[in-house]
C-alpha cells in the first residue's frame, strides 16, 4: 500500500498558490477573467479558486471555461491537493508508461499520482499527458486522489450508470452520493471535462463536511488457555488490520484456565502469544484469580502483568491487600501513557485525533466463585460511573466499558444489559464471562424505566477463540452514537501466523508430553462408553442408559460444585458430551481429556422442582433411542416409563437429602450443577435455556475434564458401577 496523507480541503488548497489550470501562458489575473461572466455556471467556482490562489487564467485575463482539461494538468492539481508522498526515484515509476519520462512536463506530478494508483494509464501503457481527461474518468481521480470516499455515507443517490464503464461507476456513484453532480439521467460520462466544471467539482469537494467520527475495533473474550487457536487469530487481526489500521483490539477477560497450557504454564504461554497481537487492553477476569489460594497466590497472575506489553485494567477492583498485586497498582489511576507491568483503572488513547476513554470492570461474582483471596471488589456500577465522570472531565466523550461482567449474567451481580441502562455516557460495552455469541452488536437505548437515553453498543464474541469480533461505531460531535457494525469472524478456517506458530512450538511439545502423563489414578474395571448403532433400538448406550462412567463424571461435578456452593444437590451431564471410554489401569490426562473434549465448565443453575421434572422429561423423550441430551445424575435417581407418552414419562424422582432419597418437591428451589452447553439450553432443554436468560446459571468456569482427573485422583481407586439411578420401568 502506498503511503498517502489526504487533508481536509480548507487546508490542503492553500498550499496550490501557484497552480495554474490549464496549459498556455501564466499571468496573475490583475483583473477578472474577460470571459467569465456572472452569469457563467461555473462563475461561483473559479471565483473562489482564483480568490485562493488555486487557479489562474491565461494571458490577456482569459480563462478559456469551455475548455478541455489534460490529464497532466490534472495530476499537476490534485499531486498538490492531495498532499501526496513523492516517489524517490521518478523515472522508475514512470517506466510503465511508454509515452511519458522523467523528462516529460510535470514527471514529478504525474509519478507521484501514478504512484498512488490515482492515474493507472490504458491498457497499452500509455499515461496519455495530453489528452483530455473524459468526465468518468476525472471521477475516479477526484475520489482516489481527494479521498472523497470517507465523506460518503453510503446512502446511494439513483444515477443512470448504463453507460458509465465498469471501472468508473464507482466513482461516478460517490460524485452523486455527495451531491458533487446533478447529471442523474446522463452523466456524460465519454465527455472531456471542461476547465469550467472541473473548477465547479473541486469547488464543491471543498464544501463537504467530513462525515461522522468512525472508531473501529475488535474484540475476543474468555480464551481460556487456548493458545493452540492464537495463531490463527493473530492471522485475523492482521487482516483486520490490514483494511483498518487504526482498529483497537481489546480482550474481555479470562485468559487463564481452561487447558493443559495454563496447567503447565499459568498464563505464560498466552501471554507470548498475546504479546504478538497489538491489544489495547485487557479486563481482568474472574478466572485471572483462580491461583489466589494456592502456595504461590497471585504470583502467576502478577507474573502476567509485569510481561505484558498491553495494559491489564480494572476500575472495580482493590489490590491494595494482595502481596503480589499491590505494588503493580500505579499511582495513576487513569492515563493516556500507560506503563507496562502496571495496573490502571482505565485509559485515554488518541485514534485518528480523538481522544477515546477505556475502563474496566470484574463481576464481583469472582468473590465466590474464583479464588481472589485479599483481593476486593468494587460495586460495579458506583465505579463505572466515577470512571465515566473521570473522562468526560478530560474532554473524552468516546467511552468503552470494557466488561467481564456477563451480558445478561446473574442481575444480583451486574450485567452488561443493567449497566447501560443504569451509567449515563457509556458509548460501546465489549463484553465476557457469559461466553455469549453475539453475532450482531445489542444498542440498548432505554433506562430501566423505559425513558430514552443515549445508545449504547453491546459485542460479545463467543469463547474459546472461535471467533473475533469487529465493530464499526459512528459518532456525531457531541460524541452520541449515530450508526454501527459489527460482525464475528470465524476463526476455524484461518491459516496460522508464521511468527505465532513458531513461537507456539516452545509450548506444544511439553503439551504432548503431558497429554502421556499418568494422574495417579486407578481404574480397577474397564469404563465403556457404549453406543448403539444406528437405526436401532438401543440396548446399551450412553445416550439412553445410566452408565457407570456417566456416574463417576457427576459424581465429580457434584463434589467439586459443592465446593464453591454447598446447597448444590444435584448434577446432570448430557451423554452427547461423554466421548470416550476409560480402560481398566492407570489414567492419563489425555484418556479424561478424550473423555470429556470440548472444554465445557461448570455452571450452577437454579430451578424448582417443576423445572427439574421438566428438564428430565425432556432428557427420557426419545428412549429407548439414542439422544445426546439424554442426562446421567448423582445426587438424585429417577424413574421413567418409555411406554408413556412424551412429557409423561418421569414416574418418580428423588434428591439425596442427608444421606437418605426424599422426594423432590415441584414448587421448591434446588440448587444444581451441569456443564455450561447444557446450562444454557443446548440439546434443545427449553427451562435450562430460559434460566439462563433469566440469570439463573453461574458459570464457574471450572473445566469439566479437571474436575473428572481430580476427583479420580482423590479416589485413587477407582471402580464406579451402575447404581440404579437412572431406571425405566418399561424394560
Amino acid at each position: 500500500m502506498n503511503k498517502r496523507s489526504v487533508h481536509r480541503f480548507g487546508a490542503t488548497f492553500a498550499v496550490a498558490s501557484a497552480i495554474v489550470l490549464a496549459g498556455g501562458s501564466v499571468s496573475a489575473a490583475e483583473q477578472w477573467y474577460t470571459d467569465v461572466s456572472k452569469e457563467n455556471t461555473h462563475y461561483e467556482a473559479i471565483k473562489a479558486l482564483t480568490d485562493q490562489h488555486i487557479i489562474r487564467g491565461y494571458s490577456e485575463n482569459q480563462f478559456k471555461p469551455g475548455n478541455s482539461i489534460e490529464r497532466r494538468h490534472a495530476a499537476l492539481i490534485l499531486a498538490k491537493l492531495g498532499d501526496f508522498e513523492e516517489p524517490t526515484n521518478v523515472a522508475d515509476v514512470l517506466k510503465k508508461f511508454k509515452d511519458i519520462s522523467e523528462d516529460s512536463f510535470y514527471a514529478k506530478e504525474m509519478a507521484t499520482l501514478a504512484n498512488a494508483n490515482v492515474f493507472k494509464g490504458d491498457s497499452n501503457g500509455n499515461f496519455k499527458p495530453t489528452a483530455a481527461l473524459t468526465r468518468q474518468q476525472m471521477a475516479n481521480v477526484l475520489v482516489n486522489a481527494l479521498d472523497l470516499e470517507k465523506y460518503d455515507t453510503g446512502k446511494k443517490v439513483e444515477i443512470n450508470l448504463s453507460n458509465v464503464g465498469e471501472s468508473h461507476r464507482r466513482g461516478v456513484q460517490i460524485l452523486a452520493n455527495l451531491g458533487l453532480t446533478d447529471q442523474l439521467s446522463n452523466f456524460r460520462p465519454n465527455e472531456p471535462v471542461t476547465r469550467g466544471a472541473f473548477s465547479s467539482f473541486i469547488h464543491r469537494a471543498n464544501q463537504l463536511q467530513p462525515n461522522d467520527y468512525t472508531l473501529s475495533l475488535m474484540h475476543m473474550n474468555d480464551t481460556h488457555a487456548r493458545v493452540a487457536e492464537m495463531p490463527k487469530a493473530i492471522t485475523a487481526i492482521k487482516e483486520v488490520r490490514n483494511e483498518k489500521p487504526d482498529a483497537l483490539l481489546l480482550h474481555g477477560g479470562d485468559v487463564f484456565s481452561g487447558t493443559l497450557y495454563f496447567s503447565e504454564f499459568e498464563g505464560q504461554a498466552d501471554l507470548e502469544l498475546m504479546n504478538l497481537m497489538g491489544l489495547d487492553a485487557m479486563v481482568f477476569g474472574n478466572h485471572e484469580f483462580d491461583l489466589g489460594d494456592s502456595t504461590n497466590g497471585h504470583k502467576s497472575l502478577a507474573n502476567f502483568v509485569k510481561g505484558a506489553n498491553f495494559p491489564v485494567i480494572g476500575a472495580n477492583i482493590d489490590f491494595s491487600k494482595d502481596p503480589a498485586l499491590k505494588n503493580l497498582v500505579s499511582k495513576t489511576e487513569f492515563t493516556s501513557t500507560p506503563a507496562f507491568g502496571e495496573i490502571h483503572k482505565g485509559l485515554i488513547k488518541e485514534v485518528n485525533g480523538e481522544k477515546v476513554g477505556i475502563f474496566g470492570l470484574t463481576t464481583e461474582s469472582t468473590a465466590f466463585v474464583a479464588s481472589p483471596g485479599a483481593v476486593e471488589f468494587l460495586e460495579y456500577k458506583e465505579s463505572a460511573e466515577k470512571a465515566v465522570a473521570y473522562f468526560e472531565s478530560q474532554g473524552v466523550n468516546k467511552i468503552i466499558s470494557l466488561n467481564h461482567l456477563g451480558f445478561d449474567s446473574d442481575p444480583s451481580v451486574g450485567n452488561d444489559l443493567l449497566l447501560a441502562q443504569a451509567v449515563e455516557g457509556i458509548d460501546i460495552i465489549v463484553g465476557g464471562h457469559s461466553h455469549t455469541k453475539l453475532s450482531e452488536p445489542v444498542i440498548v437505548d432505554k433506562k430501566a424505566s423505559g425513558e430514552s437515553k443515549d445508545p449504547t453498543v453491546i459485542v460479545q464474541a463467543d469463547q474459546y477463540l472461535t471467533h473475533l469480533g469487529t465493530l464499526d461505531v459512528e459518532f456525531d460531535d457531541q460524541g452520541v452514537i449515530t450508526g454501527h457494525a459489527g460482525k464475528l469472524i470465524s476463526l476455524k478456517d484461518k491459516a496460522n501466523d508464521v511468527e505465532a506458530a513458531e513461537a507456539l512450538l516452545k509450548y506444544s511439545g511439553k503439551i504432548d508430553e503431558t497429554f502421556g502423563k499418568e494422574i495417579g489414578a486407578t481404574l480397577e474395571v474397564d469404563l465403556p462408553n457404549p453406543r448403539s448403532r444406528e437405526g436401532e433400538n438401543s440396548t446399551d448406550s450412553v445416550r439412553a442408559n445410566e452408565t457407570a462412567l456417566g456416574n463417576l463424571i457427576t459424581d465429580g461435578m457434584l463434589e467439586k460444585a459443592k465446593e464453591y456452593d454447598p446447597k448444590t444437590v444435584i448434577a446432570l451431564q448430557n451423554g452427547g458430551g461423554i466421548r470416550n471410554h476409560l480402560n481398566k489401569g492407570q489414567v492419563t490426562v489425555g484418556a479424561v481429556i478424550e473423555v470429556l473434549p470440548f472444554g465445557n465448565t461448570l455452571s450452577l443453575v437454579t430451578l424448582t422442582g417443576e423445572e427439574i421434572k421438566n428438564t428430565l422429561e425432556h432428557s427420557v423423550r426419545n428412549v429407548p433411542k439414542e439422544e445426546g441430551g439424554f442426562l446421567h445424575m448423582s445426587g438424585m435417581k429417577m424413574t421413567f416409563d418409555s411406554s408413556k407418552e412424551v412429557g409423561n414419562r418421569v414416574q418418580t424422582m428423588q434428591v439425596k437429602t442427608n444421606d437418605e432419597f426424599v422426594d423432590v418437591e415441584m414448587d421448591k428451589e434446588y440448587v444444581i450443577t451441569t456443564n455450561a452447553f447444557t446450562a444454557r439450553g443446548g440439546d434443545g432443554f427449553k427451562v435450562l435455556g430460559e434460566a439462563y436468560e433469566n440469570g439463573r446459571v453461574t458459570d464457574l468456569g471450572l473445566d469439566d475434564w479437571v474436575n473428572l482427573r481430580d476427583h479420580m485422583i482423590k479416589l485413587g481407586t477407582v471402580k464406579p458401577e451402575i447404581e440404579g439411578r437412572i431406571v425405566d420401568v418399561n424394560k
